[in-house]
């Protein structure tokens, strides 16, 4: 459990995740490529964000936290991010990730159809194993991780609108209705803390 304090969200988007972390009582700081994006969440939000890849603004931070969601898979070496985000953590301080899970049920399923392929946009796909062993290449201690279905995030009527579809397939691929599985679900998520005594590569 983390209480408050300081964290940053690198690829930040609009700012949204950034004000309800703010409202938790976190000190917040993002980063963001897009300039239309970063400037949407500070003049509309009034959540402060450095416009730019969080590599080049990683050593000017510092942070007890570090949020990426969906941004591991579109950077150009996932290594030097994790490296990056490591020098901005205060020791023993969280990593927190969620990227496509490409050992999903899912893509096993519908291979070049599975919608988190998307080759125009993810340069790099993980799965549990690959990704928790690069965490600790890196510098990181695993502490957790968990897959979801992405049913998990949508509003109850679009799950009843695509129970015949993608419900059916969830249940025969994990034999269970429950959102999360160790490993089959589409989306991985992993959190970290940085190892102290950890040597990155």
């Amino acid at each position: 459990m983390v209480g408050p304090s300081v964290l940053v969200e690198a690829g930040c988007a609009g700012g949204y995740f950034l004000e309800a972390a703010r409202g938790a009582g976190f000190t917040v700081t993002g980063v963001e490529v897009s300039r239309v994006a970063a400037a949407f969440a500070v003049d509309h939000l009034g959540v402060p964000v450095r416009q730019g890849y969080f590599e080049q603004v990683a050593p000017s931070l510092r942070a007890d936290v570090v949020c990426a969601w969906h941004v591991l898979e579109h950077v150009d070496d996932p290594r030097r991010f994790l490296r990056a985000a490591r020098q901005v953590l205060t020791p023993g301080g969280w990593l927190a990730l969620e990227v496509p899970n490409i050992a999903s049920a899912a893509s096993g399923r519908l291979g070049h159809g599975w919608p988190g392929l998307q080759p125009e946009y993810h340069r790099w796909h993980f799965t549990p194993a690959t990704l928790t062993r690069m965490l600790r290449q890196t510098g990181f201690e695993v502490v957790s991780y968990d897959t979801v279905f992405s049913r998990f995030y949508w509003r109850p009527m679009a799950r009843l609108r695509q129970a015949r579809d993608l419900l059916v397939a969830d249940v025969a691929a994990s034999r269970s209705p429950r959102m999360r599985h160790p490993l089959l679900g589409d989306l991985l998520r992993v959190f970290a803390r940085r190892d102290a005594s950890g040597v990155t590569r």
